[in-house]
């Protein structure tokens, strides 16, 4: 769940769930979830890593305005574990997520564990805000302050600064690439604002590319963003700046309301399908708690309203603070586009039909505006949704096994 509309949208609605079902028992049928399910809920990105056998570190760096970051590392595979020459590739998850959704799957389908064992250096970023990114050097996460950024400034002051720590750390020249919907948003914003970026990543791979939104068929999401600038004022007036940190809700859907033999699973499933898209065939229901356990993650609400102007306005632009605000950061009375045509990274497309957030004809603009954009490349598969992407059944065979090969020409 990675648009930002999008996640808000979902856990939402299970904070009304948990209102409907408290002072009431969840009503559990003959089925009964594996407890290793239940405590991959409950474990960290680290830990989750090393319960599966495979070499994990932590790694944590400082952005020029003083945010920390932590990121994680699979240095090699549990299989394939020779560590020397490995070449580096770098994923970014989505909005209102960590690290954690690039290994929530099992060895076998979760993204970060096929690229270690295909010969890969894997590091994992976390965004500022999320919950392995809430520190910085003198603003604590309760001050408004800490949370006065979009996810404008993780492309600007957080890809850079993680980029950067991985090049040092490996000795290597340059890294691949591979951002999940907003994990994409903030690459773009990262070499068009920061060219000089271009020049440290080898390729580039978007699953689910989030930068037009227009063409969102979402009902719900198309809504929400309708009230995109009463919702800014709303949530500054009762000091909301931070949605959905991990907590409660995430203790409640992966131990309670989305266990397999829970009654009230259908409706885990049935508010995902209805934000992303319906596909009833590629959703594990069994791993609901573990993606629920670990998502929401916490963000900024300027990420989400920045979201919401994108999908009103049709375009890829700064933040908008309004017409005094912007003559005064930017000079003119409406916010800036990006300049996409200062990325020149290569750069492959991977999307779907049945994406609810990431539309084909959104895909097209953006494929247009790259001009190194070197493929665009439509999941086979008629239901294939947003989150799909990271979390389904067959994600192997429909798009990773075509992403690593493709990944094998920049290595």
């Amino acid at each position: 769940m990675h648009f930002g509309l999008a996640k808000f949208s979902i856990c939402f609605i299970y904070i009304s769930l948990l209102f409907a079902t408290s002072g009431c028992d969840v009503v559990f049928d003959a089925k009964t979830t594996d407890p290793s399910i239940i405590e991959d809920a409950t474990l960290d990105t680290f830990t989750l890593i090393r319960k599966y056998g495979f070499p994990c570190e932590i790694h944590r760096v400082y952005t020029e305005d003083q945010y920390v970051l932590e990121m994680h590392r699979v240095p090699h595979g549990k299989l394939n574990n020779s560590a020397s020459n490995r070449p580096v590739v770098f994923l970014q998850h989505g909005l209102l997520s960590s690290s954690a959704e690039f290994v929530l799957m099992s060895p076998d389908k979760g993204l970060a564990y096929l690229l270690a064992e295909a010969g890969y250096d894997v590091w994992m970023g976390n965004a500022r805000g999320n919950t392995y990114s809430r520190r910085h050097a003198t603003l604590k996460p309760t001050s408004s302050a800490f949370w006065n950024f979009s996810w404008h400034e993780i492309g600007y002051f957080d890809m850079p600064a993680m980029i950067d720590y991985v090049i040092k750390e490996t000795g290597v020249q340059k890294v691949q690439y591979i951002g999940f919907s907003q994990g994409s948003t903030v690459f773009w914003v990262m070499t068009s604002t920061r060219p000089e970026y271009n020049d440290k990543i080898s390729a580039m791979h978007a699953l689910a590319p989030v930068a037009y939104l227009s063409n969102v068929r979402s009902p719900l999401i198309k809504a929400l963003a309708t009230f995109t600038n009463s919702l800014e004022i709303i949530l500054k007036l009762i000091g909301a700046n931070e949605i959905l940190p991990h907590g409660e809700l995430n203790k409640l859907a992966g131990e309670k309301l989305c266990l397999e033999e829970a009654e009230t699973q259908v409706l885990c499933k049935n508010l995902l399908f209805l934000v992303c898209g319906f596909d009833a065939e590629q959703l594990n229901s069994t791993m609901l708690p573990v993606v629920l356990g670990h998502t929401p993650a916490g963000a900024s609400t300027r990420q989400m309203i920045h979201f919401g102007q994108l999908y009103k306005s049709n375009q890829f632009a700064n933040f908008n603070h309004g017409w005094l605000k912007n003559q005064i950061k930017y000079g003119t009375i409406s916010p800036p586009l990006y300049n996409l045509s200062a990325i020149t990274t290569p750069i492959f497309l991977h999307y779907s039909d049945n994406d609810w957030l990431t539309t084909p004809k959104d895909v097209d603009k953006l494929f247009t505006k790259l001009k190194t954009a070197v493929g665009k490349y439509k999941v086979p598969l008629k239901k294939f949704n947003h989150l799909d992407f990271v979390f389904a059944n067959d994600a192997n065979k429909l798009i990773y096994n075509r992403i690593i090969n493709i990944m094998s020409h920049f290595r």
